[in-house]
């Protein structure tokens, strides 16, 4: 049974203006979403800024989010590192927290070969018995984790359920669900692909765009499994100059910024991230007016 269907948020972490995480806010941005359609709360990962967070942070947003969503939706808790020994060690402490799965960045910086992915991988299997979820994001880390590794790891732990698949490679994601004999929980990565990875077996999508628009995130998929084909779609291109102004700079800059605009005052960003630049703004804020999320 999948952990979820739908769409899951990449949720960011606010924080004052100190530096210090906002959970009051925190509890906030998870009622919006929960309120309003998301079906998973993904904490700390990318977007969550969780390369930043010390241990201590981490563990204590995993923990919140848990507390706080009350098991009214699940929770994903990103536990993922270049250090094989810190991912375990942050795997158990969310299972410990009560999460529902796993997120699971490859290796950067020192990336890895195929077979040091799944010794990589196989060492969180070995330790605790939470359900995984792999994030192939070859763009950030370098590595890209092949269909044969993760149908590999898959068949060798019960507890890798899942891909968040942000390669672009729609051939290799259906790759992976002809090893799998489309018996595997393949998330989208990019939201501007829900509905192509739809239409070849994805069940969902792990999504920036959902912090600010979960009712037509949530929908995209919802429309689409009901068999509304053509109204996904529809809905996935009305929103794919927003989707591309999220990431005309590098995630989560241009979601955080598009936040604060919203009002919901989420906070700055933590080096090495910075403001948006002029010319970027000024799209972001173009983009947000054409579908209404801003005046």
């Amino acid at each position: 049974m999948a952990i979820f269907k739908g769409a899951g948020v990449a949720i960011v972490t606010p924080f004052n203006e100190d530096g210090s995480v906002n959970y009051d806010k925190l509890g906030e941005l998870i009622d919006f979403n929960v309120n309003n359609g998301t079906d998973c709360i993904v904490i700390v990962g990318t977007t969550g800024e969780g390369s930043t967070l010390s241990h201590e942070e981490h563990i204590e947003c995993i923990r919140y989010a848990v507390a706080k969503t009350a098991h009214r939706i699940p929770v994903i808790a990103g536990t993922g590192s270049n250090c094989t020994e810190t991912e375990v060690y942050l795997s158990k402490e969310a299972y410990k927290a009560g999460v529902d799965g796993v997120l699971l960045v490859s290796p950067y910086y020192n990336k890895a070969t195929q077979k040091g992915l799944k010794e990589h991988f196989g060492a969180v299997a070995k330790a605790c018995d939470v359900p995984m979820v792999l994030y192939n994001v070859p763009s950030r880390t370098g590595v890209n984790i092949q269909a044969r590794t993760i149908a590999d790891l898959a068949k060798e732990y019960d507890t890798v359920v899942g891909v968040k698949d942000a390669t672009g490679n729609i051939p290799q994601t259906m790759e992976l669900m002809e090893l799998m004999n489309g018996d595997f929980d393949v998330y989208s990565g990019e939201d501007g692909l829900i509905t192509p990875l739809l239409s070849v077996g994805a069940i969902g999508v792990i999504s920036v765009l959902s912090n600010i628009a979960p009712r037509a995130t949530h929908d995209i998929c919802q429309r689409f499994f009901d068999g509304d084909v053509k109204g996904s779609l529809e809905l996935q291109m009305k929103y794919l100059p927003l989707v591309r102004a999220l990431f005309c700079e590098v995630n989560p800059i241009p979601v955080k910024t598009a936040l604060n605009l919203m009002g919901f005052n989420v906070g700055p960003l933590r080096l090495p991230l910075t403001p948006m630049e002029d010319a970027d703004l000024e799209l972001l804020k173009r983009e947000l007016k054409n579908v209404g999320l801003i005046g």
